[in-house]
């Protein structure tokens, strides 16, 4: 057997309209045609695939985190996304690979879950 590609994460959450903002107010996602499941949640996607799975809980367990340690996305604009950030008031650390100059980008959704932004080399260091 071998791996073509990765499907979708889920995000357990207990506050489905925060999480729907962020991934699709702030990060762009869509949300698209989900099964009729018998439980609250939503399907988000990037382009025709469902990259994230949103699961709706009354409560999560303490800690909030798993054996996943972050999701990752590739991004564009990283001046707006920090502009953004800066007036939802998200904190976010930034980074910048020293050898390929690659930008990344950390932060967390309402849920504690940890989430990676990737964005080009060429992109402008936001002031």
């Amino acid at each position: 057997m071998a791996i073509e590609g990765m499907n979708h994460f889920t995000v357990l959450t207990d506050d489905l309209e925060a999480t729907r903002d962020f991934y699709i107010g702030l990060l762009g996602l869509k949300e698209g045609w989900r099964p009729p499941f018998t439980f609250p949640g939503a399907w988000l996607y990037c382009g025709e695939q469902a990259v994230l799975h949103l699961i709706a809980r009354e409560a999560l367990p303490e800690p909030r985190a798993g054996v996943l340690d972050h999701m990752a996305f590739t991004a564009r604009d990283l001046v707006g996304t920090v502009e953004t950030l800066e007036a939802r008031g998200i904190e976010y650390d930034l980074r910048r690979l020293p050898d390929s100059g690659l930008w990344q980008l950390f932060c967390h959704d309402p849920n504690g879950a940890k989430v990676e932004l990737d964005f080009d080399a060429a992109e402008a260091a936001p002031t």
